[in-house]
C-alpha cells in the first residue's frame, strides 16, 4: 500500500511530497485510505502540522483536517480552529468547534 512507503519516506527522510500525499490521501473516496492517512498524520505529532495548515489554507477535506489538528492537540492551533467556528458550511463549523473541545481536553 503506498500510504506505508509515503508514510516510511516522509517520517524518515522528511521529504514533504510524501507527506503530502498523506494529506492528500484524506480526501480519497476509500475510508480505510483516509483513514490509515489520518492515523499517520496524528501519529506524526507536530511534524505533520505545517503539511495540515497548508491544507486549511486550500480549504481541503476541512472537517477531518480539522479533527486531525485536535488529535495532534497542539494549543498553539486554537486561534486558528476557533476561526473555522464561524465558517459558513454547517460542517465545518461544527467540525471546528468538535475540534476545540478536543484540543480543550488535551490539557
Amino acid at each position: 500500500m503506498r500510504l506505508f512507503l509515503y508514510n516510511t519516506l516522509w517520517r524518515g527522510t522528511g521529504l514533504r511530497a510524501a507527506g503530502r500525499a498523506l494529506v492528500r490521501a484524506l480526501g480519497s473516496p476509500d475510508e480505510d485510505l483516509r483513514t490509515i492517512a489520518g492515523m499517520f498524520l496524528v501519529q506524526a505529532g507536530k511534524r505533520g502540522v505545517p503539511l495540515l495548515e497548508e491544507a486549511l489554507a486550500k480549504r481541503e477535506t476541512l472537517p477531518l483536517i480539522l479533527s486531525i489538528l485536535a488529535d495532534i492537540g497542539d494549543e498553539k492551533l486554537e486561534p486558528e480552529l476557533r476561526q473555522f467556528t464561524y465558517d459558513r458550511d454547517p460542517v465545518v463549523a461544527k467540525a471546528a468547534q468538535d475540534a476545540l473541545r478536543v484540543l480543550a481536553a488535551h490539557r
